[in-house]
């Protein structure tokens, strides 16, 4: 309860939320206008912002994560906070839990707009189940990477540094050409990066309309 309470009453809950709802305004505009002058089909409009919105709703559970233990260093409270009678155990997963809200916080925002562009051709359902469980082991696979990484930082910020650096490390690879993913390195790369991999089920799911198990 404390950790929500300061994520979201006296925190960056709030602030993060609505630059996120911004940024997905922002992209089914562009997708929508895309699609009305015929650049895109439909499915692709859904699956291109349900991808955007997992994305960086697991962003935002990352970068709550990343300053838990080490923005308690910063402030002065790290101290304080281990001397209470609770399991680090329960620490950290309260911490956890405290992040993992902010992701399904961004999943209930993105809602109304993948209805808005599903909503036509009946494809609503899928991708937003998919999205959901996609999103949430993401979520929970970057928390666990800031936790870490904030246990064993100095200062907040070199945690957040680093988060971003493996984060980017993970993205670079969504923006290679088809060819580059053709052969064996590639198809590897796809299937151990958990973001590559997770936005490449989606887009199989949703674009594609292949089965879950295909």
């Amino acid at each position: 309860r404390r950790e929500l309470a300061d994520l979201w009453l006296r925190g960056r809950g709030f602030a993060l939320l609505v630059a996120y709802s911004v940024l997905l305004s922002a992209t089914t505009y562009l997708v929508a206008t895309n699609q009305a002058i015929n650049f895109i089909e439909q499915r692709e409009a859904v699956g291109l912002t349900l991808q955007v919105a997992v994305a960086v709703g697991a962003l935002l559970a990352l970068l709550a994560a990343a300053d838990a233990v080490s923005g308690e260093r910063d402030r002065g409270s790290l101290e304080t906070l281990l001397l209470a009678p609770v399991p680090r155990w329960q620490l950290l997963a309260g911490k956890g839990a405290a992040a993992l809200s902010l992701w399904l916080a961004a999943f209930v925002v993105a809602v109304p707009y993948v209805w808005f562009l599903g909503h036509g051709i009946d494809l609503v359902l899928v991708p937003l189940s998919a999205g959901l469980a996609v999103g949430t082991l993401l979520a929970l696979a970057f928390i666990g990477l800031g936790l870490a990484v904030s246990a064993a930082a100095s200062t907040s910020r070199v945690s957040l540094a680093v988060c971003m650096l493996v984060l980017l490390a993970l993205y670079v690879p969504t923006q290679f050409p088809v060819g580059a993913t053709t052969g064996w390195a590639g198809e590897l790369l796809q299937r151990f990066n958990p973001l590559t991999a997770g936005l490449h089920f989606l887009g199989r799911l949703v674009i594609d309309g292949r089965g879950a198990v295909d």
